[in-house]
C-alpha cells in the first residue's frame, strides 16, 4: 500500500496535505481505508462554508457493503468539495490525488504537523 511521506494521517484513516499557502489543505481517506471499504459508490460531505472541529464528522463514504463517517483531521472550514466525486470510484483508484474529498482552510497549521507521519501510520495499521 501507498502512504506518501508528504501527507499527515489520522487514526481514523484520513489524510491531510497542507498546500503551498500554508493554511489551505486537501483531505481524503487513505489507501488502507479505501481498500478496507471496498468499492466506493457515493461520497457525501457537508457543504462549502461549514466549519468543522477536529475529529468532527464532515461527511460519509458509502461502499457496496457499508457506510463510514469521515472525520476532520483538524479544525477548519470547508472551502471546496471535489467535483470529481460524482464518480465516487475515483477514491478507490486515486485516494491521494484525484480522489481528495474536501479542501479546508485550517484553523491551525501547527495541528497538521502534530498528526501521524507516514511511518507512524504504517505502524498503526501494522504494515
Amino acid at each position: 500500500m501507498n502512504f506518501p511521506d508528504n501527507l499527515r494521517y489520522t487514526k481514523d484513516h484520513e489524510w491531510i496535505q497542507l498546500l503551498e499557502d500554508g493554511v489551505t489543505a486537501l483531505v481524503g481517506i487513505t489507501d488502507f481505508a479505501q481498500s478496507e471499504l471496498g468499492d466506493i459508490v457515493f461520497v457525501e460531505t457537508k457543504p462549502v462554508g461549514t466549519k468543522v472541529g477536529e475529529h468532527q464528522v464532515f461527511g460519509t463514504v458509502e461502499a457496496v457493503k457499508t457506510v463510514a463517517d469521515l472525520y476532520a483531521p483538524v479544525a477548519g472550514e470547508i472551502v471546496a468539495v471535489n467535483e470529481a466525486l460524482d464518480a465516487a470510484e475515483v477514491v478507490n483508484s486515486s485516494p491521494y490525488a484525484d480522489g481528495w474529498i474536501v479542501k479546508m482552510k485550517v484553523d491551525s497549521p501547527e495541528a497538521v504537523a502534530a498528526l501521524l507521519s507516514g511511518a507512524d501510520y504504517r505502524a498503526l495499521i501494522g504494515e
